[in-house]
Order: structure tokens, then C-alpha cells, then sequence
């Protein structure tokens, strides 16, 4: 079988790096993009991929029928005409999260995915985790009884001087909880185990950035299932003195057990990230997660090809979506 052909439109966040080294890894050809690169890259992308070639109009990337997959990383609220536009053109979306953010967009995406067949792919945390990967593991086998309840940390840090403008405009950002709190939605489906949840309540602030009046740093979720809740925190606050962008954390508590989620650093003194905790009714055990090659990649190249749904279910995909976009309408009413 010939190698996957893709390329990238919407250079706008560096998350772009990740999902073009993604498919490389696994043998894809990356052919062409198309974007303004932003102030945050490190160097040019001619410099980075000289075996892609830079094109102006991206209808050259969409009218190529050779290409598979188109990559994106576009200004937030571009992404989903994007994708639309994508699909309508015979081709495979993944992108960068948030890859919708309104509830309009959404219903667009999922009456243009069923029509055209092709995969609108938002690349969750969860799916790039190995420690998050391991503990789903863990909870399917049982490790910690059956879940109760899950409390998910997503801190970040700003960065002022490394954002472009749109980043701080809620019409172009989509707001705290569309954004970083869609990893968290997706992982409490995920690990609930179940197709739905509902939102309990949500709420969204400007704690700290009174000169982006628009802009959001501070988001909460409650969300609850038939038989378990969780909380989310998300926030652009973390503070300059820790060594990582942010302390991300998990913590899963069942009816046995509870796990906790250190994914990018321990701040007890471990070095590295993907640190997973395991405490039951044997005793306490530290799990290094390092090692684990996520299968996200693999099991979408896969699908591509078969035209399968086993990386991420495109159901699931855009519920989880969907329940970040509630909340954070429900934040605003409020």
C-alpha cells in the first residue's frame, strides 16, 4: 500500500509540529501547506519540512486528489469551516483542539461528516497521554473498582508575549472551557465508559487579564453521568517559576481504589512526566508511563486507509465536543 500523502492548513498554533511529526513517524508523506507561520516557531517551516512545498492558495491542497489528510492548527474559530471544507473535498481531518467552537459549527460538522463519510479527528490530551492511556487500562481491568468519580486539573500558562492577538478575542478563541476543557469532557466519557453525561454547572471568569476584556482564564465544570461525576479546572495561570507549561493532573477515585495523574511533571521531585499513582487495598505504587507509544496515530492511519472508527469514534468525538460547548454557553448565560 502507498504511503498516506497529507499537508497542513492553519499554521497558527505550534500544536501543528506535533501532528505533522505524528504521521511522519508512521510513514506519511508530507507534501504541501499552506498558512502564515506564527512568531512562536523556532524556525521556518521550509526549514523544518524541506520535503513539503509551501503553497498560497490552499485550494492547490484541496483540488489534489493524491492528498489523503489535511492537518490543521488554524485560528480556533476557523477550524471547523476549515474541516467542512475539507470533507467536502474528498478528505480526512485531524486537528488540533478546539476543532469546533459553536454550537452551530458542530451541527454543521456532523451534517457534513455523514455525507461525505470522510473523518473529522480533534486530537484530544487523552489520546496523546501514555499515562492517561495506562489508566484506562488500569480501570478496565478493574484495578480500582468501578469509577466514582474523576477530578481533572488542566492549568496553563500564559504566555503573553508568545500569543497572537486572536487569542485573547473570545470570538476568534471560543472561550476557556470550548478550548482546554475539551480534553477533560472527552476523558470523563471515556473513562465513565458511557456514550452521554450531562452538565451539572459551569462557570467561566477573568480573573487576572483585566487589559483582554474578552478574554477568559478561568474555567469550571461539574458533570455527572447515572453513576459518577466529575470536575474539571482549567485555568492560564500557571506561574513562570514551574519548569513546564502547566501541572496537569487526573485523579480517578472508584469504589476500590483511586488513581492520580501526574502527566508532565511531579512536583514531589520525580523527574519527567507521565507519572501515574496507583493506591488500592495492597498499598501504593508509582507507574513511570513514559514508555507507552500512544496508539492514536497508528489506529487514524489505519482508519484512513479501512475506513474504520478505531482511534476515536467520530460519536464520541464530537459528544465530547459538544459537552465543552454546553458548558461554556451555560457558563455565559450564567
Amino acid at each position: 500500500m502507498k504511503p498516506v500523502r497529507f499537508a497542513a492548513i492553519g499554521l497558527d498554533h505550534f500544536h501543528i509540529h506535533a501532528q505533522i511529526e505524528l504521521m511522519l513517524k508512521l510513514g506519511c508523506e508530507f507534501v504541501a501547506y499552506c498558512g502564515t507561520e506564527e512568531q512562536f516557531f523556532k524556525k521556518p517551516f521550509a526549514a523544518t519540512y524541506p520535503q513539503a512545498k509551501k503553497v498560497e492558495d490552499r485550494r492547490r491542497i484541496l483540488e489534489d486528489g493524491s492528498i489523503a489528510l489535511v492537518l490543521s492548527a488554524a485560528v480556533n474559530s476557523e477550524r471547523a469551516p476549515l474541516g467542512i471544507e475539507v470533507m467536502r473535498h474528498g478528505k480526512d481531518f485531524m486537528v488540533d483542539k478546539p476543532g469546533i467552537t459553536s454550537l452551530d459549527q458542530l451541527a454543521e460538522v456532523r451534517k457534513v461528516q455523514a455525507e461525505t463519510g470522510r473523518i473529522y479527528s480533534i486530537c484530544y490530551g487523552r489520546l496523546q497521554s501514555p499515562a492517561t492511556i495506562k489508566a484506562g487500562e488500569l480501570l478496565q481491568a478493574g484495578a480500582i473498582g468501578r469509577l466514582v468519580n474523576s477530578v481533572s486539573l488542566g492549568p496553563h500558562r500564559r504566555n503573553r508575549d508568545r500569543r497572537p492577538d486572536w487569542f485573547f478575542r473570545r470570538s476568534t478563541f471560543g472561550g476557556i472551557l470550548t478550548d482546554i476543557a475539551s480534553h477533560a469532557c472527552e476523558q470523563f466519557l471515556f473513562f465513565t465508559g458511557g456514550s452521554d453525561a450531562e452538565i451539572v454547572s459551569a462557570s467561566v471568569a477573568n480573573r487576572a487579564s483585566p487589559e483582554f476584556p474578552s478574554f477568559q482564564d478561568f474555567g469550571e465544570i461539574l458533570l455527572r453521568t447515572h453513576d459518577a461525576t466529575g470536575y474539571v479546572r482549567v485555568d492560564w495561570l500557571t506561574p513562570d517559576g514551574l519548569p513546564t507549561w502547566g501541572d496537569g493532573r487526573l485523579t480517578l477515585m472508584g469504589t476500590e481504589g483511586y488513581m492520580e495523574l501526574r502527566k508532565n511533571l511531579d512536583i514531589g521531585g520525580a523527574p519527567g512526566g507521565d507519572h501515574l499513582f496507583l493506591v488500592d487495598g495492597k498499598g501504593v505504587q508509582r507507574i513511570d508511563c513514559s514508555g507507552i507509544a500512544p496508539p492514536y496515530g497508528r489506529q487514524l492511519l489505519d482508519d484512513i486507509q479501512n475506513r474504520t472508527e478505531t482511534a476515536i469514534s467520530q460519536a464520541h468525538c464530537f459528544r465530547a465536543t459538544e459537552l465543552a460547548l454546553t458548558a461554556q454557553a451555560m457558563a455565559e448565560r450564567v
